[in-house]
């Protein structure tokens, strides 16, 4: 069998075996490999070989597997796995980008992606554009001849805004520019981005690749010839790249991410359904809702609302801060794509840098909870938001 299934390959892609023939994967824990002479070890420097590696920084037996393992689900030809979400969003974009190159990138991005983009790649002379999202015709007016990349999240965080993968990558390519596509909140389950037209995808597989609060993790998906020919040369020399111990936690999580997103997405639209209109909120988001607007593009683009939802309550931050203590399931913290349920204040912890007015515009508002739906029964979990609702 040649052309399997999804999740058949979320359980057996890229698996490579030992000479025991374990049925997990291996971990090697190992930083370095030993060369059987010194002629093998000058021939691997000059190239390495499928199965060939040199050092745990440049490539590793577990780590390989992972990044397999990610292209077969994600529909790419290649993968190089970093160290977290964020290394691989600094080294998709830096790798790509030269002093007096220009890039256009969406505003509504999560406050370290707007940290890289605003800070970092201006700093070393890459001069960036900033549009709404949302809005192809700002696409169309701000890519020029000279853009070498366009970058935005596919679903935004926290506001869930839904970007056209393949209308701004019909727009960025008649320049020819790159598309890179942070596709976190969209998941590798429901999101095909590198089909609709991106070129590099960046995941930061802390959240639903490994999805239960373990480890930090990310990878970069491309071509071939761009992983190994643009990505690796940078993440190998600045020291990005994943550690093996990670990367078989991940290849644990690949196992069952299918199950898991699937069924936070049926809480998450369960929620959705049960507080939309709700008295306490002045809006509720959520993709899988007829209400959202960019509901048609969602189900055009992922088939799905997804894990995420946000509730705007009546209030502000006061409001806001006494539904999130009344939560009696969800718990607090700024991670996202747990099996845990997670609830999130944005203007006060991930977006907290950004000022007033850049979060008004980009409608972070002091009342707005993000939501990460996890896998507990959907029932319960419209219960405990029901009463901190009520106690709100």
């Amino acid at each position: 069998m040649t052309d399997k299934r999804t999740r058949t390959n979320l359980v057996h892609g890229g698996t490579k075996r030992s000479q025991w023939n374990e049925v997990s994967e291996a971990i090697f824990l190992t930083q370095g490999f030993v060369y059987e002479n010194a002629e093998q070890a000058e021939a691997r420097f000059l190239e390495t070989g499928p199965d060939e590696f040199i050092y745990a920084r440049y490539g590793n037996p577990t780590v390989a597997m992972f990044e397999e393992r990610m292209a077969l689900l994600e529909g790419a030809e290649d993968g190089f796995a970093c160290a977290s979400g964020m290394a691989a969003v600094n080294g998709a974009l830096t790798s790509l980008l030269r002093a007096g190159d220009h890039i256009v990138s969406a505003k509504a991005l999560f406050g370290s992606c707007l940290y890289i983009v605003e800070e970092v790649l201006t700093r070393y002379g890459v001069e960036v554009t900033f549009v709404d999202g949302a809005n192809l015709e700002e696409w169309r007016a701000a890519v020029r001849p000279d853009t070498k990349a366009v970058f935005f999240e596919s679903m935004s965080n926290p506001t869930l805004e839904v970007i056209d993968i393949a209308g701004v990558a019909e727009v960025a390519h008649s320049v020819g520019a790159k598309v890179v596509v942070d596709n976190v909140f969209s998941t590798p389950v429901y999101s095909k981005a590198i089909e609709q037209g991106a070129d590099v995808v960046v995941y930061s597989t802390t959240k639903h690749v490994d999805g239960q609060g373990r480890c930090l993790g990310g990878v970069i998906l491309g071509t071939k010839e761009h992983i190994r020919g643009v990505v690796e040369p940078y993440m190998k020399h600045t020291g990005g790249s994943l550690s093996p111990f990670n990367a078989w936690v991940m290849l644990k999580g690949l196992e069952t991410i299918a199950l898991r997103v699937r069924a936070q997405t049926e809480g998450a639209l369960a929620i959705a359904k049960a507080t939309e209109g709700h008295e306490k909120l002045n809006r509720l988001i959520y993709p899988g809702l007829p209400s959202h607007a960019q509901y048609d593009l969602a189900q055009r683009q992922l088939g799905a609302g997804g894990t995420m939802l946000s509730l705007e309550l009546k209030g502000g931050k006061e409001a806001a801060f006494r539904f999130l203590n009344a939560m009696q399931i969800a718990v607090i913290s700024n991670n996202l794509g747990d099996a845990k349920s997670i609830v999130t204040h944005p203007a006060t912890t991930t977006h907290q840098r950004l000022s007033v007015e850049q979060r008004a515009e980009l409608g972070i508002s002091d009342g707005l909870v993000r939501f990460s739906v996890g896998i507990e029964d959907p029932a319960d979990l419209v219960a405990d938001v029901l009463q901190a609702l009520d106690a709100a």
